[in-house]
């Protein structure tokens, strides 16, 4: 039998599920009409499309190689001051994008950053550079997550077994720790695919150039292009939705 608090919890939870439908459902029913859905074929509009994928999986890929040993030291070494290198690593989850994005304007102010800086500030490396610094907070979250889960006694064993360090990190600890990551990265990718204050402040608003699917959105809000926004609005939600589902069922499928 259930107590009142169960029920009371389940109708918020309903309640919950009911907004978030509700946010998918407006989109989706204004895209209903035909200008709306071939406002996706637009070149400039494919364009901004083909620019925010490449660019968030690029970003997203970097701050993986970085992020997941970064991870598992936070999981499997404890010392002094641990927490706050870990408060400094999810500075980025926890700052503004726009903070965020003067921040790395500021490192091209001084040489050498000067010199750098006609390869980043309001150029397509700049969107990247942004959109590695959003990916990389949230990866190596649920990366020591996930390390953190893992008995570290099956290491000492593969290690008692003749296994080097790296052997048994590659051939047990990863394995193991392999759903965790690609949830970690899918993650990652959601939130530079979608970013915009970080990367719009660095590599600017270019229409044609740096335009990418936020700054899109952005600039055809601005010019009444209500049809172009809600479209790329809708395709965004899509992919997004569209990678946390196929993460669920990979965890799910494997746990």
């Amino acid at each position: 039998m259930r107590g009142w608090l169960d029920w009371v919890c389940l109708g918020v939870a309903g309640v919950s599920v009911a907004l978030m439908v509700l946010l998918i459902a407006v989109q989706l029913g204004y895209t209903g009409s035909g200008p709306t859905l071939r406002a996706l074929g637009e070149p400039d509009v494919l364009q901004a499309i083909w620019l925010s994928v490449w660019t968030s999986l690029l970003g997203s890929l970097a701050a993986l190689v970085l992020a997941v040993p970064t991870g598992y030291a936070l999981a499997r070494w404890r010392f002094r001051g641990a927490w706050f290198a870990e408060v400094l690593l999810v500075i980025p989850v926890t700052m503004s994008p726009m903070s965020l994005g003067v921040a790395l304007l500021l490192i091209f102010r001084d040489p050498p950053g000067l010199w750098l800086a006609r390869f980043f500030v309001f150029e397509v490396p700049g969107i990247i550079l942004a959109e590695f610094f959003v990916a990389y907070a949230f990866i190596v979250l649920v990366a020591r997550t996930t390390f953190s889960a893992i008995d570290p006694r099956f290491e000492q064993v593969a290690r008692f077994l003749g296994c080097t360090p790296w052997q048994a990190f590659r051939r047990v600890t990863l394995p193991l720790a392999r759903n965790g990551i690609v949830a970690a990265f899918v993650l990652g990718w959601a939130r530079a695919i979608g970013d915009f204050g970080s990367s719009s402040t660095l590599a600017g608003a270019v229409k044609g150039h740096t335009e990418t699917m936020p700054v899109a959105i952005y600039l055809s809000l601005a010019s009444v292009s209500i049809d172009r926004a809600v479209a790329l609005s809708v395709l965004l939600t899509l992919l997004t939705v569209g990678g946390l589902v196929a993460v669920r069922l990979l965890v799910g499928g494997r746990r």
